[in-house]
C-alpha cells in the first residue's frame, strides 16, 4: 500500500474522530499555537457518551465548550500545566485544574500519574517519503506519541515545515484529520515607556557571546530592542517568538560562540505572528527539540554564558519570585522559568535575570513585597535568582546575605514603598 492509500484509509471527519474517546480516558493535547481546535471544538459533542475524561494541555488557547460550560463537569476535566485566558475565566467550577510541574519533566511525571490513551495534535501535510511535520511544536508532543495507544492528528496545510525532531510517520497516525485554518497568531505587543527601561537595563547584563533564553510580551520585546546592538548571540529558549527573528535580521544573533548545537536556534515550540512562521519554514537554522531535552536544566547550562529572562508578578525581599499565581488563585504556571534559571546556574559565565514592574494597579500595590502573599507559590527558589530588574534598576542578588538583598530590592521598588520594605524587614529581623 503506497502512503497516499495508507494516509486516505485513515482519514476521518473530526466528529468521527472524537467518538473515538471511552470514559476515564487520558488524551493528551499539543501545546499552544500547535492545538487542534478542530478536534478540541468537537469534544463537547460526546459529552452523554463519557465521564471522567481527562484532557491534559500546556496554555490552551481557544475557549472550548468541553471546559467552558459548567455542566462539562463530570464528563470532561482539563488539566492544565500552564494556564491560559479561558482556564482563568472559569477555574473553580470544577472543568478545569492545574498540574503544577517543571516543564522539562512535565511529561514524564504525568505518565506516572496515568499514562496517555490517546494524542490530539496537528502536523504539516505529509510528504512523499510519508512523514509529516509537528510543526510549531514538540514540548510534550513526541512523548505522548510514543506512549499513547491511539494517535490523532489533525493536518494543516498552513502550518510551517520545521527542522529538529518534528518528524512522525504516517505509519505511527492511526487518524487523520484534516482542517486547513490559520495558524493561530499572536497580536503585536508595542513596548511601553516602562517596558523600553526594563529592557535596557537587562540588556546591560546581556555580554557579546552569551546565549539567551528570552520569554514573551512587552518587558522581553523591550529587551529585544536593546539587544540588537550586541554581538555573536545564541539561542537556547523554550519559546521561539518574533523578537528572535527581529535580532537575527538586526545581525546580533549568529550563534557562532554556542557551545551545544552550534548556529542553530534551539526551542521547544514557537508562537508568535505569521513573520515568525515564515522565518522558521523549512529554515535549518531553526532546531526544535523536545522539553525533555530543551528545558533540562543539566543541557541548559552547557550553553555558553546563559542568559535566562523571564517576567514574573511578585518579588519577596527574600528573593523568592511568583510568576504564576495572584494569592490563591492560579493565573498561568511554573513554565520553563525554572528550567532555565537553574541551568543557568550551571552555565560558565550564565545569568538568572527576572523582571517585573515595581507596581500594579496604578501604582497603589508595590510587587516588590517584604513577603509573598498569602496562597502564592514560589516559582523561582531565592537560591536561583541572579538579578531582579525593574524601571528604577537591577538588584544583584548573586551571593548576597538577607541584610544585603533587603537594600537592593528596596532600592529598585517605587520610591513610594521603599521606606515600608525597610521597616518590615526590621521587623522580620533582616537586617
Amino acid at each position: 500500500m503506497s502512503f497516499a492509500e495508507l494516509y486516505k484509509r485513515k482519514l476521518m471527519t473530526a466528529e468521527e474522530a472524537v467518538r473515538k474517546i471511552h470514559s476515564h480516558d487520558e488524551i493528551v493535547v499539543a501545546v499552544a499555537a500547535s492545538e487542534p481546535p478542530g478536534l478540541l471544538s468537537k469534544l463537547h459533542t460526546v459529552k452523554d457518551q463519557v465521564e471522567d475524561v481527562s484532557v491534559v494541555m500546556v496554555l490552551p488557547l481557544g475557549e472550548y465548550d468541553y471546559y467552558m460550560k459548567p455542566e462539562m463537569k463530570g464528563h470532561f476535566l482539563l488539566n492544565a500545566w500552564y494556564f491560559g485566558g479561558g482556564c482563568r475565566k472559569v477555574f473553580g467550577q470544577g472543568t478545569v485544574s492545574f498540574n503544577p510541574t517543571h516543564l522539562h519533566n512535565c511529561m514524564a511525571k504525568r505518565i506516572d500519574v496515568k499514562n496517555p490513551r490517546i494524542f490530539f495534535g496537528t502536523a504539516a501535510p505529509m510528504d512523499k517519503n510519508g512523514c509529516l511535520n509537528l510543526s510549531l511544536g514538540i514540548m510534550v508532543e513526541k512523548d505522548a506519541i510514543e506512549n499513547a495507544d491511539l494517535v490523532v492528528i489533525e493536518v494543516n496545510e498552513n502550518l510551517p515545515r520545521t527542522h529538529g525532531d518534528t518528524l512522525i510517520h504516517i505509519r505511527d497516525v492511526d487518524v487523520i484529520v484534516e482542517n486547513h485554518r490559520p495558524v493561530p497568531a499572536l497580536p503585536a505587543v508595542v513596548p511601553t515607556e516602562k517596558d523600553k527601561l526594563i529592557g535596557q537595563f537587562i540588556a546591560e547584563l546581556v555580554e557579546d557571546g552569551s546565549t539567551i533564553q528570552l520569554g514573551i510580551g512587552g518587558i522581553p520585546n523591550a529587551a529585544a530592542l536593546f539587544l540588537a546592538n550586541k554581538r555573536d548571540l545564541g539561542v537556547h529558549t523554550e519559546m521561539l517568538s518574533d523578537a528572535i527573528v527581529d535580532l537575527v535580521e538586526a545581525g546580533a544573533i549568529t550563534g557562532r560562540e554556542k557551545t551545544i548545537w552550534k548556529d542553530k536556534i534551539v526551542a521547544t515550540f514557537a508562537f508568535g505572528s505569521k513573520k515568525l512562521y515564515d522565518f522558521i519554514h523549512e529554515n535549518p537554522m531553526i532546531e526544535m527539540q523536545r522539553g525533555s531535552v530543551v528545558n533540562d536544566p543539566y543541557v541548559v547550562g552547557q550553553n555558553h554564558k546563559m542568559v535566562s529572562i523571564n517576567t514574573t508578578l511578585q518579588v519577596d525581599l527574600f528573593g523568592q519570585c511568583c510568576s504564576e499565581a495572584i494569592g490563591f488563585r492560579q493565573y498561568s504556571g511554573s513554565g520553563g522559568a525554572a528550567d532555565t534559571a537553574a541551568g543557568a546556574q550551571k552555565s560558565k559565565g550564565g545569568k538568572s535575570i527576572m523582571a517585573l514592574y515595581s507596581t500594579v494597579k496604578e501604582d497603589s500595590l508595590s510587587s516588590i513585597v517584604p513577603v509573598l502573599s498569602p496562597g502564592a507559590a514560589v516559582t523561582l527558589s531565592r537560591n536561583d535568582v541572579d538579578y531582579v530588574v525593574t524601571e528604577y534598576g537591577i538588584a544583584s542578588l548573586r551571593g548576597t546575605n538577607l541584610a544585603e538583598r533587603v537594600k537592593r530590592l528596596s532600592a529598585v521598588a517605587h520610591p513610594k514603598f521603599r521606606d515600608m520594605l525597610l521597616e518590615e524587614a526590621k521587623k522580620m529581623q533582616l537586617c
